[in-house]
């Protein structure tokens, strides 16, 4: 019976050693982990496995436990780079195809979008707004190519055709941004 009560004292001494190590260091682990690019749930994770590491250590006698903090938040730094490490090593080419596919279909969906706006705007205003920035035509030449009586008239009707495709997209209720994803 007095072995119970000494095993319940040194399981409360225990819980309340990991209670207050967890006060004292989990800030400084999970400060770092977030600057190192982790999230809260990894810093906890990387955390709970820094305290098993040190409680082990402190077990088999290996260490004193001096400095718990320091040695805890040095396990959790080399933990953290050595998963940085792995995860970094296995996932770019999958990744980086993956990034490249959605980028690509995004691109594709974002040229689609405005397309149908200049679409919209007729087909006078999409071939003048196309001569002018795709074909990279001067005003004097868009003017000559349009018949337009001079370059004010066609800088003009540009600014008109313009003004189609924003009152479009307005009316759509879209920003800028919906082309940019």
């Amino acid at each position: 019976m007095e072995e119970t009560l000494v095993q319940n004292v040194v399981c409360e001494d225990r819980e309340i050693f990991f209670l207050e190590l967890y006060k004292k260091t989990f800030p400084a682990v999970a400060r770092y982990i977030s600057r190192m690019g982790g999230s809260l749930e990894e810093a906890k994770d990387v955390f709970h496995d820094a305290l098993i590491l040190y409680y082990e250590k402190i077990q088999q006698q290996e260490i004193a436990p001096v400095e718990e903090k320091a040695y805890v938040v040095g396990i959790a730094k080399h933990l953290w780079s050595k998963r940085f490490r792995e995860k970094n090593r296995s996932t770019p080419l999958d990744f980086l195809e993956a990034q490249k596919l959605v980028s690509q279909n995004e691109a594709q969906a974002s040229e689609e979008k405005l397309l149908q706006f200049l679409q919209s705007a007729g087909a006078r205003c999409m071939a003048l707004l196309s001569a002018f920035y795709y074909e990279k035509l001067s005003l004097n030449e868009l003017a000559a190519k349009f018949g337009f009586s001079g370059i004010r008239s066609a800088t003009v009707q540009k600014f008109k055709c313009l003004e189609k495709v924003r009152t479009s997209i307005k009316e759509k209720s879209l920003h800028y941004e919906d082309f940019l994803d």
